[in-house]
């Protein structure tokens, strides 16, 4: 099975390198920066086999040129119509794509980005900006309804798929969490866990897709709880879970 090991790059980025054990081969996720990706290869003898991205956002991006001169024949698999050119192999929903030995599905998840996609299996989902542990990318080109239908997608992955999403975003998360489900126990335990990782400056990804239905607020728009606890500005007489999503996510941006 391929091993997956997180680059930190900028303040809270993520680069997933999937590497293959019998071998040098390495895949990278969303390379906002290079000399993160370098350093990592060098240090770990390893060989930049090809590129995954997710969206076109440049600090998932803007390291791709530089990966590129060090590495000109590579794969840079991607979106199909995305606004970023450095593509090779676009992608578009229920396109399959195999990386480090394992087959992977595309998703295809606007509402971050119109472009954005997810690489899943059962085992693992590379969701970029779409589902963060315990939150969700913020709407800046796609409409709720669009979002919530791409978590609803996510959602559905088994319980033990692990989720490698591109930001160290869980513990401002997991505040806001707290006000929508104050009285989630699942939610308090793991919060606890969350901080003795990073107070030992470890990351608190990969997630999991089960955990994430028992903890994440934007996963649980059927929730009676949350309905309680939407603000009275926010509630309306009648809502479909979408429309809730829609108000939890007005929330947050305010929160």
């Amino acid at each position: 099975m391929a091993q997956v090991h997180p680059i930190n790059a900028f303040n809270d980025n993520y680069i997933w390198a999937i590497c293959e054990p019998q071998n040098h081969a390495t895949w990278v996720v969303d390379p906002g920066q290079s000399q993160p990706v370098l350093q990592f290869l060098t240090e770990q003898k390893r060989q930049l086999t090809g590129i995954l991205v997710t969206h076109h956002h440049w600090d998932h991006t803007d390291g791709i040129a530089e990966l590129l001169l060090n590495f000109p024949d590579i794969p840079v698999y991607g979106p199909k119509d995305s606004p970023f050119k450095g593509i090779t192999h676009t992608l578009s929903q229920g396109d399959s794509v195999t990386i480090a030995g394992e087959q992977y599905t595309i998703i295809q998840t606007p509402g971050h980005t119109l472009d954005h996609i997810c690489y899943v299996n059962d085992i693992r989902a590379f969701t970029g900006d779409t589902l963060f542990s315990g939150g969700c990318g913020r709407l800046f080109e796609g409409t709720a309804e669009q979002m919530w239908s791409s978590l609803s997608a996510l959602s559905e992955l088994p319980d033990a798929c692990e989720v490698y999403c591109t930001h160290e975003y869980t513990l401002a998360n997991l505040e806001f969490a707290h006000a929508v489900e104050p009285d989630n126990s699942e939610l308090r335990t793991y919060t606890t866990w969350a901080k003795q990782r990073r107070e030992q400056e470890l990351p608190t990804l990969p997630s999991t897709i089960g955990n994430e239905r028992a903890i994440n607020p934007f996963l649980r728009t059927n929730s009676r709880n949350i309905l309680r606890r939407l603000p009275d500005s926010l509630i309306a007489p009648t809502e479909t879970q979408w429309q809730v999503f829609a108000k939890l996510r007005l929330w947050k941006d305010k929160f």
